[in-house]
């Protein structure tokens, strides 16, 4: 190994190998193609970049191209093994690069043309780069592929396939990952030459030995889960939690319940935009926020130190899931604990993890955020509540995280649909600083007046308002004094007698309405007036109408009696129709007739 490597590893404290780089690295640096299998978190990393940088070798001026070039599923594992091959190399100088999409071109692009060592990225980015013509790999001397299994599984197979015939047939190739299913074997067997397979597992350990990592499963109601989540979460011994969930949805629900309850969370997803989640991350990283609830997307590969704690919220699909997610934990010799819930729905589905891993969690024992084994297996305070009290909230947040500016090439989802705590006050901010600046001056006040009369200031409005009282109280001293009650006289009443209108007859006659003339009476004869009397009015009586007669009924006298009879269309010059008796008495007595003969 070169002393620069070594040097490097031994100041960040990497002194004593785990039994995947003791295997795996000696046949990497004899040039062997490799395929090792070792569950996450035992330094797969530097089994294999160890060997790269080691092949690469000290950077030169007059080389350009890629000499190394390292496959991944997911951008955060791509920003994981490109750190730790920077920590490797450090002394050596060696230029390595990270590819993968969300980010802008421009700067992937300047970094190639200067010049690059070893390329860490995912085969998305990649290829849109070696269709511009930015990336040539005719150079590449080792090829590796970490995490393959979960490249097969996102249907990176094409991609990894059409980047293959683009490299040369005469390069080193290694697959590494936690599982080995058949899809990885066919595909070791078709472009791996002669390859060893080396398989690091705990045999020889002392059985009496607890596991690094504890794990509890639970069957819990859904309505329920978020209780017992916050209360795991203020146990004596959780520090840095990943909670993992199925669906994105699922991740903003359980980010926004956590946040309203106090704790220090982010989200991520797929959602995100890239700039979010590298935020949430090193928010995560820097223990700035003590909960990260996420999908899959980060359970391979990230590796966090003090990841006390892993929490399935949702049962995973299958046994590989489980198995990359309880690795966030109990990484590199540290000690962790791994929390699953399981609903009544899921029970069917792990019965089936159960009996694959070989664990002893067939019937999880039924659980509910008041149960006393809950506080007992997880070290919970008696009486912790569901919400984290104001005195433990000593975190700084996502908010305390600068979000980087790296140029995105996707859309960028705002934080505040997820519930983020600071999302819509940045946005406010942000509208206020685009928004324009008010050009336009007032020069009328609601009653038409003038600025310069009325004034902006509060005081001029005031005056104004004192003016118009003023006025209003002028106007109301200058009214003449009312009348005395027993002057006022009742204004005379014309009493008019309301009569229907007349119901149309035939002679369509109209009778007005007799109106009597109204006598204006004076103060004198008020008293003495009479009482006005109607006149009756003659009006004449409808004449009487006629009543339709009934039509009479037909009753018969039995119910078989004839009802209907159909009458004689026929008449006296018809003649009948002549029968077919006739008709042969008819044709006998022609005597011309001819005889049919015999045909013999």
């Amino acid at each position: 190994m070169i002393p620069e490597i070594a040097d490097a590893l031994e100041t960040e404290g990497i002194t004593s190998p785990f039994p995947i780089q003791e295997m795996a690295l000696p046949l990497a640096l004899a040039g062997q193609d490799v395929i090792g299998q070792a569950r996450t978190g035992t330094g797969k990393t530097y089994a294999f970049g160890v060997a790269m940088l080691q092949l690469v070798g000290k950077p030169r001026k007059n080389r350009k191209k890629p000499r190394g070039l390292v496959l991944v599923p997911t951008r955060e594992l791509a920003l994981q093994v490109t750190e730790d091959l920077v920590l490797a190399a450090g002394k050596l100088g060696s230029r390595i690069l990270t590819v993968y999409g969300g980010r802008a071109y421009e700067p992937q692009i300047e970094a190639l043309k200067n010049g690059v060592d070893v390329i860490v990225g995912t085969p998305g980015r990649l290829l849109d780069l070696i269709k511009q013509k930015h990336v040539d790999l005719g150079q590449i001397g080792m090829l590796v592929l970490d995490e393959a299994d979960r490249m097969l599984d996102l249907g990176f197979l094409p991609d990894i396939e059409r980047i293959i015939k683009l490299v040369p047939a005469e390069r080193q190739t290694m697959l590494f990952s936690a599982t080995m299913p058949g899809e990885i074997v066919a595909l070791s067997r078709r472009y791996l030459t002669r390859p060893i397979r080396v398989r690091a597992e705990n045999e020889d350990s002392d059985p009496e030995q607890p596991p690094q990592t504890a794990q509890f499963v639970y069957r819990t109601h859904r309505m329920d889960k978020i209780e017992i989540l916050s209360r795991l979460l203020q146990g004596k011994s959780t520090g840095l939690t990943m909670v993992f969930c199925e669906t994105k949805r699922a991740c903003d629900m359980v980010f926004e319940q956590l946040r309203e309850k106090g704790f220090a969370a982010a989200a991520v997803h797929g959602d995100l935009g890239q700039g979010q989640r590298e935020q949430a991350l090193r928010a995560f990283r820097n223990g700035k926020i003590s909960v990260l609830v996420a999908t899959d997307v980060a359970a391979r590969g990230i590796d966090i130190d003090d990841v006390t704690h892993v929490v399935n919220y949702d049962c995973p699909q299958d046994d590989k899931t489980y198995v990359h997610r309880i690795g966030r934990t109990g990484r590199a010799g540290r000690t962790g604990v791994a929390v699953t819930f399981v609903e009544w729905t899921e029970m069917t589905r792990w019965k089936v993890i159960n009996n694959t891993l070989g664990m002893n969690f067939a019937e999880p024992v039924e659980t509910y955020s008041s149960s006393p084994t809950l506080f007992t297996d997880l070290d919970i305070p008696a009486g912790t509540k569901g919400v984290l009290p104001r005195a433990n909230r000593s975190r700084a947040g996502l908010d305390a995280e600068q979000i980087e500016d790296l140029g995105e090439t996707g859309r960028t989802r705002s934080r505040s649909r997820a519930g983020n705590s600071g999302g819509e006050e940045r946005e406010r901010e942000r509208e206020k600083r685009e928004r324009p600046a008010r050009t336009r001056e007032r020069r009328r006040t609601r009653s038409g007046r003038s600025l310069e009369t009325a004034g902006e200031t509060a005081e001029g409005i005031v005056e104004e308002i004192e003016e118009t009282a003023g006025e209003v109280e002028s106007m109301v001293a200058a009214m003449p004094e009312p009348m005395p009650e027993q002057l006022i006289a009742e204004p005379p009443v014309e009493i008019v007698e309301e009569r229907k209108p007349a119901r149309r007859t035939r002679t369509r006659k109209v009778v007005e309405p007799v109106v009597e003339p109204v006598v204006e009476p004076s103060f004198e004869n008020f008293e003495e007036l009479p009482e006005p009397v109607a006149e009756p009015v003659f009006v004449p009586e409808p004449e009487p109408v006629a009543a339709r007669p009934e039509p009479a009924r037909i009753i018969p006298a039995s119910p078989f009696s004839v009802i209907f009879q159909s009458p004689d269309l026929a008449t006296e010059d018809d003649t009948p129709a002549p029968s077919a008796a006739t008709e042969r008495k008819a044709a006998r007595r022609q005597p011309n007739r001819p005889r049919p003969r015999r045909t013999g």
